[in-house]
């Protein structure tokens, strides 16, 4: 049998085994749909693995055919898998922190939300409400037509009273 002589470092043997299993594993990675680069690349290195590990062969468990293509099959799913999966570039723009915002655009942001908050609370309250609601606690304008147990038209057109009048307030105090 070829592969046990393998194990034994016999060269004209795997020389052998390799002339005979090479274009049958490449044939098998392209059925399983490899380009001809990567099922060549995959042939070679799966024969490389049987060179490597022919010590390992136990003839009662399998045939050396069974053996060498699940070897073969397995190393595709790990070039699959890194495919997929690379790993993440330390330089990538997406994975940098971003800079922490400066003191200036910290106290504006803090000015904005001051002027927000006062402008809210000149709402009359049945727009102040609708606001918190469908903002602040992220209800659809139909939960909150629901919940106040008013026409859904009226939701919406509270809304967009309020969202005026905030306008109004905020271009004022500009």
């Amino acid at each position: 049998m070829l592969l046990v002589s393998v194990a034994d470092r016999d060269r004209d043997a795997f020389a052998a085994l390799f002339a005979h299993f090479a274009p049958r594993v490449k044939s098998y990675m392209l059925r399983l749909g490899s380009d001809d680069s990567q099922a060549e690349e995959l042939a070679q290195e799966a024969l490389v693995s049987v060179w490597r590990k022919a010590d390992r062969y136990d003839p009662s468990r399998a045939a050396a055919s069974t053996w060498i293509f699940t070897i073969a099959r397995n190393l595709r799913i790990d070039a699959y898998r890194r495919r997929n999966h690379p790993e993440p570039d330390p330089d990538d723009p997406a994975l940098v922190p971003e800079a922490p915002p400066s003191a200036d655009a910290v106290v504006e942001r803090k000015q904005d939300a001051e002027r927000i908050r006062a402008a809210l609370e000149e709402l009359p309250e049945e727009q102040r409400e609708v606001v918190r609601l469908s903002f602040f606690d992220d209800k659809t304008h139909t939960e909150i037509s629901e919940a106040l147990d008013i026409p859904l038209g009226t939701v919406k057109s509270r809304i967009r009273l309020a969202f005026g009048r905030i306008r109004n307030l905020l271009e004022d105090e500009a």
